[in-house]
């Protein structure tokens, strides 16, 4: 009798392995899932189109499609244009701040409303189209409120 409950028991042991490998194993999968999702530091960013406008907010990142860049816009800094409701003698300036990223290149630009100059990156011309909203004096702009209309053609 007791070879057959030392069987008995042997088989138990046995199933519960069975049983605590398959929940490690898939406890250990499940890690590696939030892991390697938390840890994705770039996520798949919208595409647009070369040589379409394309509006983005603050902190937005968008791929440009056959240019093999990534823009994101950081932020507009020293926003003076003369408000809608005013009369100014200069119109002001507000700057468009982007990363650029390309290859194994990386670069910060500025962008302005004053001058609308286009700004070159490795073959690529980035154009600031439009910056809204437009301020009023007794309107503050927030950070977050800002879309910057852009384009980029070779």
């Amino acid at each position: 009798m007791s070879a057959v409950l030392h069987r008995v028991v042997l088989h138990r042991v046995a199933l519960h392995r069975v049983a605590l490998h398959r929940v490690v194993r898939t406890a250990v999968a499940v890690a590696c899932i939030a892991v390697t999702a938390a840890c994705d530091s770039s996520p798949t960013a919208p595409s647009v189109d070369l040589d379409q406008s394309f509006t983005m907010a603050p902190g937005e990142t968008v791929n440009v499609t056959g240019a093999g860049i990534s823009l994101r816009f950081d932020g507009v800094e020293g926003d003076s244009r003369c408000p809608a409701d005013a009369i100014c003698v200069l119109g002001g300036d507000a700057e468009v701040r982007l990363t650029v990223a390309g290859g194994s290149a990386t670069r910060q630009v500025s962008l302005h409303t004053g001058s609308m100059a286009p700004v070159a990156y490795d073959g690529f011309t980035l154009r600031l189209m439009e910056l809204s909203p437009y301020p009023f004096s007794a309107r503050p702009i927030a950070p977050s409120d800002y879309r910057a209309t852009l384009r980029v053609t070779r």
